[in-house]
């Protein structure tokens, strides 16, 4: 499914069709573990271009989606890709990595080892040019007044995205823990190889996690040794979940502004209801065709088996849980 174009996306707004094949092919660049890597170069291009344009405003209000991946952010993204206002860019992490150069977590386009968080401070005039004019060409070219950026790891960069955004939205995608473990688990047997799965070019991403993310973190110094040999793609899956979600929970404590969370399984039960409701907060105007659409394509999922993560990583991920109002295994 190129674009995540399929055929009810298609026939709600035949319009639309456009601006995500637009985004995708020459916006959002073909990341490691995909087919058609080839037209990077091109898209990289495509960034000198735009940044080169005389373009004198800075794309108005946003809309980041924020979280962690498998929590239904794709899904999300593409109702909001209906919008009669919105341009979707699904993952434009080549238009990032343009701009920052130390962004890249998995190995897509550098072999220099990525950070999860960045500042203002790691955007140079130039990168914060191309960052700007990259998304109003898009969004010139799409014929769209605002764009929504669906990139889960720039929840580990609130700071840099009020510093370069300051009337950004940010969505917060909250799903059950299990359920992502699950999905993380079966993506990475399905989609990678013995060099690249969803932890990166030979490890990459989850070295990184390791280093920045875990190791500082108090709440993990009793069980440090755990980590040096953990393998499972589902224990993985449940480290990455817990410190995305405290991340997501700080931030909310702290009064970061503009900053929305949304439950997944809210979402499935009452798609009009909630989706209503985010557009109002986006200031979005509401859209009949977005808001049907998500009616058809969002159904409610039956609960999946207990996770049977590592008995030293249960607590903390069953207090995570907790902590979002879900039940543990």
């Amino acid at each position: 499914m190129i674009a995540q174009i399929d055929a009810k996306f298609a026939k709600a707004r035949p319009s639309k069709i456009w601006s995500r094949l637009l985004g995708y092919a020459l916006f959002e660049g073909r990341p490691l573990t995909t087919r058609g890597r080839w037209i990077n170069p091109l898209v990289f291009a495509g960034f000198r271009l735009w940044a080169a344009l005389p373009f004198r405003d800075d794309p108005k209000q946003p809309i980041f989606i924020l979280g962690v991946g498998r929590s239904g952010t794709t899904i999300l993204g593409k109702i909001l890709a209906l919008h009669r206002d919105v341009g979707y860019l699904n993952e434009p992490k080549a238009l990032w990595h343009s701009a920052l150069g130390n962004d890249d977590l998995i190995g897509s386009y550098t072999a220099l080892q990525g950070r999860y968080r960045l500042s203002p401070a790691d955007l140079s005039k130039r990168g914060l040019r191309c960052l700007r004019r990259g998304y109003l060409a898009f969004l010139w070219m799409a014929g769209c007044r605002r764009v929504v950026d669906k990139y889960p790891e720039l929840l580990f960069r609130s700071e840099l995205l009020d510093g370069v955004f300051p009337d950004a939205h940010k969505i917060v995608l909250v799903r059950n823990g299990a359920d992502i473990c699950r999905s993380i688990e079966r993506w990475s047997q399905t989609h990678g190889d013995a060099s690249a799965d969803w932890w990166g070019l030979n490890d990459r991403k989850w070295t990184t996690l390791l280093n920045e993310l875990i190791l500082p973190d108090p709440q993990f110094a009793d069980i440090l040794p755990v980590f040096r040999n953990m393998t499972r793609h589902i224990d993985r899956a449940a480290i990455e979940w817990i410190v995305s979600m405290q991340e997501a929970l700080r931030l909310k404590d702290s009064g970061t502004p503009n900053l929305y969370f949304i439950r997944y399984e809210d979402m499935l039960a009452d798609p009009a209801n909630v989706l209503s409701h985010l557009f109002d907060v986006c200031n979005l105007p509401q859209d009949p065709v977005a808001l049907e659409y998500a009616c058809d394509v969002l159904h409610q999922r039956a609960a999946g088996p207990a996770t049977n993560l590592h008995p030293d990583i249960q607590p903390l991920f069953d207090a995570t849980m907790r902590q979002l109002d879900y039940q543990p295994d």
